[in-house]
């Protein structure tokens, strides 16, 4: 990694810095499961979290999931109990799923841990990018949240009504707070959407980590290199 060549490091959080990433799987698998019995629609599979869920605000991969089966249901509001059958609903209803498995602990990924202390060590600063409204108490529970003095969240991006990757606002605006231009930062993403966001936003760098979106796919969305660690970026090799 050329550290001189860049200011910033833009992070993503689930898949990226932590392994999340499968509780969101298995969460947003349990939500479909339910919600599809009986309508006759092809099951949930990873491929739809890929292609329609990873990255993308929880609302968004309600809908996005939904309409993939030609089915849609009212929007709802966020304060929808999790039993409403509306989009708000469902998302809420995944979401106490995700807190419930969250619960049982959490630890970083040991690669990103070191990527982490080689950029801040460099002089880089850091960020949070996430579309998840979950990144604070995910940070806290990996023992992450006193690393980044910018975290751009779900929560945030709804306060400053920010669209969700694979539009790369929410990465703009943690650019814009650490005072850096897009060019001079690095976005490093597991997902097809938050690659093509970093692709948009016109970054100096965009790296896809493979948690099983491909690095084909990684690559024809918008990372510039793929990587399975970001260790191998620590004097190893990488794609």
């Amino acid at each position: 990694m050329s550290w001189q060549s860049y200011a910033a490091v833009l992070f993503d959080l689930d898949g990226v810095l932590t392994p999340t990433v499968d509780i969101h799987r298995r969460a947003w698998s349990q939500l479909f499961a339910d919600v599809f019995t009986g309508t006759g629609v092809a099951p949930y599979t990873d491929d739809d979290y890929a292609r329609l869920v990873d990255g993308r605000p929880r609302y968004d991969g309600v809908r996005a999931v939904l309409a993939s089966r030609g089915l849609s249901l009212p929007e709802g509001t966020p304060d929808d109990p999790p039993g409403a059958r509306t989009v708000c609903g469902l998302g809420n209803r995944k979401d106490a799923a995700f807190r419930q498995q969250l619960g049982l602990g959490l630890a970083p990924y040991p690669g990103s841990l070191r990527f982490l202390d080689a950029a801040q060590q460099a002089g880089l600063s850091v960020a949070v990018v996430s579309g998840s409204r979950n990144a604070r108490e995910v940070l806290d529970a990996a023992g992450l949240t006193g690393r980044f003095a910018v975290i751009v969240d779900g929560l945030v991006a709804s306060q400053m009504q920010l669209a969700g990757k694979p539009r790369p606002d929410t990465f703009l605006e943690a650019a814009a707070e650490l005072c850096v231009r897009p060019d001079d930062a690095v976005v490093i993403e597991d997902a097809l959407g938050g690659v093509e966001a970093g692709r948009a936003g016109g970054f100096g760098l965009v790296i896809g980590v493979d948690r099983g979106s491909g690095r084909a796919a990684l690559l024809e969305h918008g990372a510039d290199m793929v990587v399975a660690d970001l260790a191998e970026l620590l004097g190893g090799t990488h794609d």
